[in-house]
Parts: structure tokens; sequence; C-alpha cells
């Protein structure tokens, strides 16, 4: 079957989506109401996130029944939603149109004159972020869907009027090679989804050929001293690519660095010529990283830097990406989704910037694959920790494997000196914090599965 098309749906026609409480479905089911449809849509149960849904027209279904199909022309459903569930079996019974999330996105993003695709194994949300903050605050009015809730946009998704749409682009499963971007984006490329990829050459060839969505019609904005992403791009002298990195090899780099308070301000070179200057309210050299992939991003689309970077600085990150939640006997306790060892990496490098007592970390490994998987880079993780706290594993869409123990991982990383304990009970980790909490000390709860839940319970109302 070819692939699908927006156009061949008549106006008003009725849109059903299984897992519409996701961030990415929720997301694609505004522009569907936006542009005109009737959108119904399932999940196992209700949130702010079907609530906003249901203010601007929509039938949301707790749990997922056959009848709730009934009439629908499509049916978009997510890839974590298997063949046996109810709603699934009836649309193949009744002859309804089946796709998946991604090619529903890509068949949007293929409306659009120019379309902006930011991939790569980290930093896709906070750089999606980021260019929202850049062009919004310009005479560009794009439509834009993040992976996380953005305070700029109140939500995941902002329907614009302009032919411009920006969005995350995932690799798993090879959803976003069902993309057509006119800008392909390359953060980085690592080991990561070993429960799909076979490994790091698979991922390779997945984000080549992502690339190569481009090819005649675009540009590839990548990470230029990311080896990964130099031999994925090894020979592909057909693409237009730009490069950005640190040092003066490539297109776009950065130089007179200075932090203030733990944040970066520096000046963005093209290609030996300065063009801006900026100071950064989100901390990490990351983040200097994700601002030069903004600024080149923007120039493609004809945004002056200068224009761009103004704002960037009201970018003050996304919901768990470094997010304040509050104090504890005058220490500080933060959020964060990292849940890949380069990410924590990065996180807690970011936090040794800033003036503190003692970084401590209570950390839940997300996934029973990625942490086998990852074993070794996890072990060597948290170097930049003075105190790790190591919970139960958030299985998501996995069982227990039968080898893969979190407590395990605890006693490797205290073999090499770090002051790392596991601790199972989300009660006992909140009694410890409260306990032993001192003025300045920095407290992370950092993993993508519930560990957020710990800090609400540690901070002082």
């Amino acid at each position: 079957m070819e692939r699908f098309a927006i156009n061949e749906l008549k106006k008003g026609a009725h849109i059903h989506f299984i897992g519409i409480g996701g961030i990415s479905m929720s997301g694609l089911a505004h522009i569907a109401l936006r542009d005109g449809f009737k959108v119904t849509g399932s999940d196992r149960t209700k949130s702010d996130v079907t609530d906003k849904l249901e203010k601007e027209g929509a039938v949301i279904y707790e749990g997922h029944a056959p009848q709730n199909v009934n009439g629908a022309d499509l049916v978009v459903h997510t890839a974590a939603v298997k063949s046996d569930n109810p709603e699934m079996a009836q649309a193949e019974a009744l002859g309804i149109r089946l796709i998946d999330r991604a090619e529903f996105l890509g068949a949007v993003m293929k409306n659009y004159k120019h379309a902006v695709g930011v991939s790569g194994t980290h930093g896709k949300t906070t750089t999606t972020s980021m260019l929202a903050h850049a062009l919004i605050h310009t005479d560009i009015d794009p439509t834009i869907s993040v992976g996380g809730m953005l305070d700029l946009i109140d939500g995941n998704i902002r329907c614009g009027k302009s032919d411009l749409f920006i969005t995350e682009a995932c690799e798993y499963t090879n959803s976003f090679l069902k993309f057509y971007p006119t800008i392909a984006l390359i953060t980085n490329i690592e080991e990561d989804h070993l429960d799909f990829f076979t490994g790091i050459e698979m991922i390779r060839e997945s984000f080549r050929a992502f690339a190569y969505l481009t090819k005649g019609i675009g540009h590839v904005v990548a990470y230029g001293e990311d080896e990964n992403i130099k031999i994925a791009l090894c020979g592909a002298s057909e693409l237009n690519v730009i490069t950005y990195g640190m040092n003066d090899t490539n297109d776009y780099y950065a130089e007179n660095i200075v932090y203030n308070a733990g944040y970066p301000s520096f000046d963005i070179m093209k290609k030996g010529e300065k063009i801006c200057t900026v100071s950064l309210n989100v901390p990490g050299n990351h983040n200097i990283l994700n601002t030069l992939a903004v600024i080149a991003v923007c120039e493609l689309l004809g945004v002056n830097a200068n224009a761009a970077t103004k704002g960037i600085e009201t970018f003050k990150g996304t919901h768990r990406r470094f997010e304040k939640k509050g104090f504890v006997n005058g220490a500080i306790v933060l959020d964060d989704y990292a849940h890949h060892p380069t990410e924590i990496k990065a996180t807690l490098k970011a936090a040794k910037a800033f003036p503190h007592n003692r970084i401590r970390c209570i950390f839940q490994p997300h996934t029973y694959s990625r942490t086998r998987t990852l074993w070794d880079s996890f072990v060597n993780a948290f170097d930049d920790a003075d105190e790790l706290i190591i919970t139960h594993i958030y299985a998501a869409r996995e069982v227990y494997d039968g080898v893969t123990d979190p407590d395990r991982l605890a006693d490797e990383i205290a073999v090499k000196g770090i002051n790392a304990k596991y601790i199972d009970s989300f009660d006992d980790i909140v009694d410890y914090i409260k306990s032993t909490a001192e003025e300045n000390d920095i407290i992370f709860t950092m993993g993508a599965g519930d560990v957020t839940n710990i800090g609400p319970a540690i901070i002082e109302m």
C-alpha cells in the first residue's frame, strides 16, 4: 500500500487516535482538529492532555473498545499498540485504513514548504524547544511539535499559520524514515534502543537514510565532531551538509566561551566571521552545541542570527530538563529526563559549573534492555556525582529479564570509589534525602520513568 497522504481525506473526515494521551499523538490530534477533521481517541486513562483535547472538540474514550473506531475514516496508532488491541482488530475487520503515528506525522510534514526534523540520540526535545524560541520571537509563525512540555507554547504543540513545520524526529523503529524533512538536523549518534537496532552500524545506517531524505530538496545540519555522524555521512557528496561544533573546521563554531554563575556566553562564528553573541539561560557545553545547530537552521530559513539569539536567550529549558522543583534544608532539588549514559554525564558536568556543596543523584534506570546493553557505560556515567542512589528499573514495555539487577549496578559503581547505593523504595529515598540534605547540595531526580514523583515528596512546601 502506498504511503498515506492527508489529501486522501475529505474535509471533516473522522480520524481516530489509539493512544491519544501520548505527547506526540496528542500533538497530531491538535493539528487534525485545527485542520477541520473530526477527532476521536482512546487511552488507558484520561489526563490533563486529553482534557485539553476535549475542550477543543475531540471525543476521548477511557480504555480501548472495538466500538470506539466505528465510523472512522482513518485510525492512527502508536508503535506501542499491538495488533491484538481491540480497536486495531475492529479497524481491520471494518476495512478502515490503519497507519502508525510516524506515517501520519510524515503526511503532515509533506504539506509544508519547509519542514525541519530534529534528530539525534540525545538533545531532540531541548534543541526543538530552543529552535521554537528562536523562531517565535521573529516574524515567523511556525507549527511546532515538541516531545516535552514547553511553557512558551503552553504544551507540546503549536499550530502556526506559516509554511514551516518543526518536529522531533525519533530513530526508534526507524520512525523518522517516514518523514519528509527539507532540513534534517542530526545532533549526535550513539548506541541506544538496542531492543530494536542490532548495533551502532545499523543505527548509523538509519541516520544516513534519514539524511538522504533531503537529497535534492534541502540540507543536513550535523554536529561535525561526532565520529558516528562522520561515518554515517561519509561519501554523501550528493547532500548539502552544514556542520557545527567547537572547532573552526566546522561551518558554525563557538569562540570566547565564558561562564557566569553556571551559564555560558559565547560568540558564534561562521566560516571565520563572528555573526552574533549569545548568553544562555540553560547550562552546559551541550547547550552551546544546541545553540549552534539552531542558528545554522535559522539562517537556512532566512532568519537573521542576531534576531534568533534574542529568542534563544529567552529559553530557560523544558520540563524535566534541569528543571528546578524546589528546596529542602537549603538544598536545591532538580529533575532531569536523562536516561542514557551520555545524557547523564552531560547533566552532571553542567551541574559542576554551579556553586555547590555536593551533587547528589537519584537515578532510575529505564528499561532492562537499555540497562543491560549499556551496562559498562552506566557504570562510568556518574563520576561527577558525590553521591548516587539507584532505585528499581522502570520497565516500561518490558518484563524482568532475569539478569539485569539495579542493586548490582550500584555495587559496581561503588567499586570505583563513588558513594553509590541501591534503595528500592521511593518512600525510603524521600526519608533518607530529607534527613541528610544540606545547604547548597544539588539533588537530582534523574531518569525517564516515575522517579520524577520523588521530587515533590522531598521539597519543603
